[in-house]
């Protein structure tokens, strides 16, 4: 038994091997080292979305998987995949969220119409190729929304703009390929306040790995941060007229959530980021007033001076990284019928139990009531408690407590930190 048990294990490992060899080389293939950046701009209202190409632009160095070319994991309300020019050949996809998903779910969504500016980013192409966006609909089904067409060779790829800030090595030396790679950007940080900045990512990065699971994978991440100064200190606040000239131009009060700071200038953030191989952006704003946010493979913000700012960084890093939803439930948000009762959401902390085979059933013990009544013996147990998403019926959650849902315990539940592991093992294994 133990000779078959060799011969079968050294099977799987040789098989494994040539998985990977092969998935490598479909990667030298079909892209380069470098990378394609893709801006496009969003618009539309509470019913009606249009895309419009902006540009493309080509950066220097391609941080993402070289292995998991195509995204398997079927998160995110966006999505985009690249075929071989006129066929039906897929060689890259990835989902992703954006800002103006979360804006046509509020209420200023049902009077006017705005755009918004977005990129997405994806290995440089040897040959010519087909991109196809999709957005996911009301009912969960994915719709084509854009197609190009894009020749590598094309003359009108701009290079990326010239800068001379300097990139700074916070932790890792891992190659990017292997690595989870975030790039930290400074927001409201004036010359004079850059050496706060280093701090800052320092802070960061002893934030980051205080909490599992990411201190147990420490040694797969690379964090680095660009030295762009602003002219002002400190973020706008436009409720109490203050306006600052910032590096990415963060702003509280977000869709009219005072606590909600995010930046509607994608391009400065992209063009920043761009400076150095990344996987994850995420910006440090330079203020002592509570707040920030996360979307799913776009950015997040977090402010670097309020006494929660620990909690806030790995609360929106769950959300940037791993896709976790939100688990609080009250009036606090701006949306408005933000989860479709009738299907089961893409995120992996949250359930409708349309599909509950789909998330956390494996983890929870077969006495354990499904929904779980909110009782004191329950208070460490797995189970499905309603409350979650922003709605207080019909959207479930793990645990009575994570921090997705408060800043009272200090951990993630068991359901969150097995996603947040399985998104490190999707880029670095």
């Amino acid at each position: 038994m133990k000779k078959l048990f060799f011969k079968s294990s050294l099977l799987v490992l040789l098989l494994s091997f040539a998985f990977l060899n092969s998935v490598k080389a479909q990667y030298d293939v079909y892209f380069e080292d470098y990378q394609l950046r893709i801006d496009y701009y969003i618009y539309g209202n509470a019913d009606d979305c249009y895309y419009a190409l902006d540009k493309y632009v080509m950066e220097p160095v391609w941080g993402g998987t070289r292995h998991y070319l195509i995204d398997s994991l079927a998160y995110g309300d966006y999505y985009f995949e690249v075929l071989l020019a006129d066929s039906d050949v897929v060689i890259y996809s990835k989902g992703y969220c954006n800002l103006f998903g979360e804006w046509q779910t509020t209420a200023e969504a049902e009077q006017v119409s705005r755009g918004f500016n977005e990129s997405v980013i994806m290995p440089y192409p040897k040959e010519t190729v087909d991109v196809v966006f999709y957005l996911r609909n009301y009912q969960g089904e994915m719709v084509e929304k854009m197609r190009l067409n894009i020749d590598p060779d094309n003359y009108f790829i701009q290079d990326p703009k010239k800068f001379s800030y300097s990139v700074l090595d916070v932790h890792g030396d891992v190659s990017p390929d292997k690595a989870v790679d975030i790039v930290l950007l400074p927001d409201g940080y004036t010359e004079e306040e850059m050496g706060k900045f280093v701090l800052d990512c320092n802070f960061f990065k002893e934030c980051l790995f205080s909490y599992e699971p990411y201190a147990s994978y420490q040694d797969r991440f690379n964090i680095r941060a660009v030295m762009a100064p602003s002219r002002d200190s400190g973020i706008s606040v436009p409720a109490e007229n203050v306006w600052k000239n910032t590096a990415v131009n963060c702003s509280f009060y977000t869709f009219d959530s005072e606590r909600y700071c995010m930046s509607y200038d994608n391009q400065s953030i992209r063009d920043l980021a761009g400076l150095a191989p990344y996987d994850q952006i995420y910006i440090l704003a330079n203020t002592t007033k509570y707040g920030g946010g996360g979307i799913y493979n776009f950015y997040c913000v977090s402010s670097t001076g309020d006494s929660y700012s620990s909690e806030v960084i790995i609360h929106e890093f769950g959300h940037g990284f791993a896709g976790l939803a939100d688990e609080y439930y009250d009036d606090s948000a701006s949306y408005e019928e933000f989860y479709n009762l009738d299907i089961e959401p893409w995120e992996p902390n949250i359930t409708t139990l349309v599909d509950f085979d789909s998330k956390w059933k494996d983890m929870i013990h077969k006495k354990t009531p499904i929904p779980t009544p909110q009782e004191e013996k329950y208070n460490d147990v797995v189970g499905v408690y309603e409350g979650g998403g922003y709605e207080p019926k019909g959207v479930y959650r793990p645990k009575i407590d994570c921090l997705m849902k408060t800043f009272n315990g200090n951990k993630f539940c068991e359901v969150c930190n097995r996603a947040i592991e399985k998104m490190i093992l999707y880029y670095t294994d």
